[in-house]
């Protein structure tokens, strides 16, 4: 069977020198086998990834074909390739894989399976089989007895090494998305996380022009009781993972997810945390996956003891775990809440120091906030950043959107209105003045907030309105000093702060005007409004 389905995507193989569906402990023996990776002293997988230590974004393809052409928002994040390019890297990903074993995963995307995609991933890393295998849904037995062919599949050669000059790629790696063939290519990088990202982009595509459900780059969590469902928007650095996990709530998925007329879903099967200063007291969900059946990758191991140290930065500050999402506690394991949102809070962390620790939004607040996507980094997360810097990602997840940010948009403003859902912008970056003047606001009091948003009890307090950046903010909040709330009443400069959130609304106006051009007048109008202040 397996000869038939590799000859139908044009791989010309044999039984034996293929692995099929292989358990975690399988893939584990062949890749330490192999000399993929090791051991660590929790019986986690650890491999390196070679130069390619994260996502290389300027490698990344969408073959432009007639039947995607009008569709995609073609520009610097999907930039086009020609059939023939693609034709010509996929000929010599099969001839590759000809003289190789591979590892083959059958799989499937979308926990609700209405909305779901199988997707075989075809590999020649043990390593990479296993990372597909716990990151995706799996399959039941009955599933997979029943699997068919693929709707998509995915071709993972890190180990072939393109020419830019004959392949017209911008380097020896490039990943490669047909849509017409519902083929994906990832060639010349072992970091999985391209694999991943590569299938949530073919999913961000599929779902809402297929079947009308917004696809999210976000975390959820779910009551217990309630079953009322948040949604967390985030983009790293801003408290995403730390906040939807609770020890109150189940964990429906962390990054991830399909908002449909009926239910939130988590695209995955699995988690892929950073692991850069982890701690058994800072992250005890991600500490303790980190066991036999997950596989870390560019984390630094003691050769002797095979102990972890997740300070040592110097294979990449990008270290990952991954594993599947049976290993969290409160994990809900089907991937599915038994309702749609009813709390979505965008989180951002403003080095600035400048925007309200929380606020309300109505529907086109919401929309120009999602299409927005702001935070911003600080001096020392990046060489040569001396003060904070914007860092706007539509959706929250740019780079991985394949349509126009205002389709998405819209989405999201039609699902709030129809569903009643609540919608919160929380700042977690500083307050009383910019970084390096001001401090971080407290995770105890950010926590406040948020549980004040998911039970309601934040809208029976007072508003008021915040002319420059057209929010509506509480004067009060459960568990939170009422000072806190007022931003700039938490600077000793009233002027510094005027001139700096100034300069932070303008900021705004121009990403939108530059890089959202079809976003609507009635949109636009609700972001930020400078005042004009000298």
């Amino acid at each position: 069977m397996i000869i038939e389905e590799l000859a139908h995507y044009g791989i010309a193989h044999t039984d034996d020198m293929t692995w099929i569906d292989a358990s975690p402990a399988v893939l584990i023996e062949k890749a330490v086998d192999r000399g993929e990776g090791t051991l660590t002293s929790t019986g986690a997988l650890a491999v390196t990834t070679g130069q390619y230590t994260g996502r290389s974004p300027h490698d990344r393809f969408v073959v432009d074909t007639d039947d995607v052409h009008e569709r995609i928002a073609w520009g610097e994040v999907n930039v086009p390739m020609s059939e023939e390019d693609y034709a010509r890297i996929k000929a010599e990903v099969i001839a590759h894989f000809s003289e190789r074993r591979l590892f083959v995963v059958h799989a499937i995307a979308g926990a609700d399976r209405r909305y779901s995609r199988k997707f075989c991933v075809i590999t020649e890393l043990a390593s990479q089989a296993l990372f597909a295998y716990q990151m995706l849904v799996r399959p039941t037995e009955e599933e997979l007895a029943s699997y068919g062919l693929a709707d998509f599949v995915v071709m993972a050669a890190p180990r072939l090494k393109l020419d830019p000059a004959v392949h017209h790629t911008n380097s020896e790696a490039a990943v490669v998305i047909n849509f017409k063939e519902r083929v994906v290519l990832v060639v010349g990088t072992q970091y999985s996380g391209e694999i991943k990202k590569a299938i949530f982009s073919v999913m961000n595509y599929l779902l809402p022009v297929e079947d009308n459900v917004l696809p999210m780059h976000c975390s959820c969590n779910m009551n217990p009781v309630s079953h009322g469902t948040t949604v967390f928007f985030g983009l790293s650095g801003t408290g995403k993972t730390t906040l939807s996990a609770a020890d109150n709530r189940k964990l429906i998925g962390d990054d991830e997810h399909g908002w449909a007329d009926d239910s939130v879903f988590n695209i995955e099967g699995g988690c892929y945390a950073k692991t850069i200063n982890i701690t058994a007291e800072t992250e005890p969900q991600i500490w303790n996956a980190i066991r036999f059946g997950s596989i870390c990758e560019n984390v630094v191991i003691d050769p002797k003891s095979r102990v972890a140290d997740y300070f040592d930065t110097s294979l990449t500050e990008n270290g990952r775990v991954a594993y599947p999402v049976e290993f969290i506690d409160n994990a809900v394991l089907k991937g599915k809440a038994k309702r749609i949102p009813d709390v979505v809070i965008f989180l951002t962390a403003d080095a600035f120091g400048v925007l309200p620790p929380i606020s309300k939004l109505d529907k086109d607040a919401a929309m120009y906030h999602f299409m927005t996507g702001f935070t911003s980094k600080v001096a020392g997360t990046e060489r040569g950043i001396k003060e904070p810097q914007p860092t706007f990602s539509s959706l929250f997840g740019e780079p991985f959107m394949p349509l126009d940010p205002m389709v998405y948009g819209e989405m999201l403003g039609e699902k709030i209105e129809s569903g009643g859902t609540r919608v919160y912008l929380i700042n977690t970056g500083w307050t009383g003045g910019s970084f390096g003047v001001g401090s971080r606001i407290k995770l105890k009091y950010t926590r406040k907030m948020v549980e004040a948003a998911q039970s309601g009890v934040i809208d029976d307090c007072e508003f008021v309105h915040d002319e420059r950046f057209n929010l509506d903010v509480p004067t009060s909040c459960p568990g939170v000093p009422d000072d806190l709330l007022d931003a700039r009443g938490t600077w000793a400069d009233s002027a510094e702060y005027d001139r700096t959130a100034e300069s932070l609304a303008q900021m705004f106006v121009d990403n939108a005007e530059k890089r959202l051009t079809t976003m609507s007048p009635e949109v636009r109008a609700a972001g930020p409004r400078p005042l004009g202040v000298a």
